[in-house]
């Protein structure tokens, strides 16, 4: 049973205002169970022909099994921030989407998934290093 010090507390406002927090705490908030959403369903959509022309590009190198511009592309990408849908290790691999300007990888990628990687089964992008993705559709 949960004790409360009502000594401590002031008025009656007070005292409705902590059993409206505690009776909250204990129901859940709403922020709580928008955490329960799948990361298929957070996931956005954007079309191929919506992406950035070295994103498309990329893609098509995905698509011919290279050669990529950077040691790291095609390497096994671990959906460590598990906002894709769970796969078992190895199922999605990154690329990297060249940023004009930029003499580094710079944060854009793509996140493809499949068995054969030339022939991916879903690909995502991120212009956010990971942070948030969108599936590409073509």
């Amino acid at each position: 049973m949960l004790r409360l010090g009502w000594s401590k507390v002031g008025d009656s406002a007070s005292k409705l205002g902590l059993a409206l927090v505690l009776g909250l705490h204990l129901l859940g908030s709403p922020s709580a169970e928008a955490k329960t959403e799948s990361p298929a369903e957070s996931v956005g959509i954007v079309a191929l022909a919506g992406l950035p022309p070295e994103a498309r590009e990329t893609r098509r190198l995905i698509g011919t099994g290279g050669p990529f511009p950077y040691e790291k592309d095609g390497t096994v990408f671990r959906n460590r921030e598990r906002l894709l849908p769970a796969e078992a290790r190895g199922f999605y691999r990154e690329y990297t989407v060249k940023t004009p300007g930029l003499k580094h990888r710079g944060a854009r990628r793509i996140v493809c998934g499949g068995r054969e990687p030339s022939r991916p089964v879903s690909c995502y992008y991120t212009a956010d290093h990971y942070a948030s993705f969108r599936r590409i559709v073509e």
